[in-house]
């Protein structure tokens, strides 16, 4: 066993149904390998969350080039990659195109534990027949994840308008009152739709636990 300052939950899956992962923001390049050095010695693997492109640039090439690194999620895989399952039942949509790293970083999540996803980008409210126009569609799916910014209409919006759980990620996209996330929120909080999971601000990974968990009591059920 690597000693280290860190430790590592190597067991969760076996518990909770979703694997260790490693939030890299705040940890030091240094750390990152030691956890990484880690894991290639109990030949596990690990999902890494928040790896800027800087520091997966700055981790030893030997190390580097083991890992599949997804830019636009700033996510890392590190291991095998899980055979996806199919079709999608869970649907990631965002309010704006600026919401496409918290996108990524659910797909990325959801396809590590072996869940697939369809992604619907940029259809907001601010031209809400974006939203109307896959409605239809979107009445398919078990879950529904929703990414928005600014005053995080969407999330509220469409959990009016669809009979699947919906799980808002309020997201620190927006200027001046928008306060970085804290409107919408505090406008997903107090949503009036009634049946709206809200995640914290930009947490994409959570969200995507929370999706993972569903959607294995629902496959549980459903074969029973």
């Amino acid at each position: 066993m690597i000693k280290s300052d860190i430790i590592m939950d190597f067991e969760r899956s076996q518990r909770c149904g979703i694997e260790e992962a490693v939030f890299c923001e705040g940890k030091t390049v240094e750390q990152i390998e030691k956890i990484l050095q880690w894991a290639n010695a109990e030949n596990r693997r690990l999902l890494l969350t928040r790896l800027t492109a800087e520091k997966y640039a700055q981790l030893p090439s030997a190390t580097n080039t083991l890992l599949t690194y997804y830019a636009t999620a700033q996510c890392a895989q590190w291991g095998r990659t899980a055979n996806i399952e199919a079709p999608a039942t869970i649907a990631v949509i965002s309010g704006g195109a600026s919401d496409a790293p918290l996108c990524h970083e659910i797909e990325v999540t959801l396809n590590y534990h072996a869940i697939s996803c369809d992604l619907y980008q940029d259809v907001g409210v601010a031209a809400l027949w974006r939203l109307q126009k896959i409605l239809p569609v979107l009445a398919n799916y078990d879950i529904i994840i929703a990414v928005a910014g600014m005053e995080a209409a969407l999330p509220t919006v469409l959990a009016g308008l669809v009979d699947a759980p919906i799980i808002a990620v309020p997201a620190s996209v927006g200027y001046g009152v928008a306060q970085g996330g804290q409107v919408a929120l505090s406008s997903c909080l107090a949503s009036c739709s009634g049946a709206l999971m809200t995640m914290n601000i930009d947490n994409g990974y959570g969200a995507a636990c929370a999706a993972i968990k569903i959607y294995r009591k629902i496959e549980k059920y459903t074969h029973l």
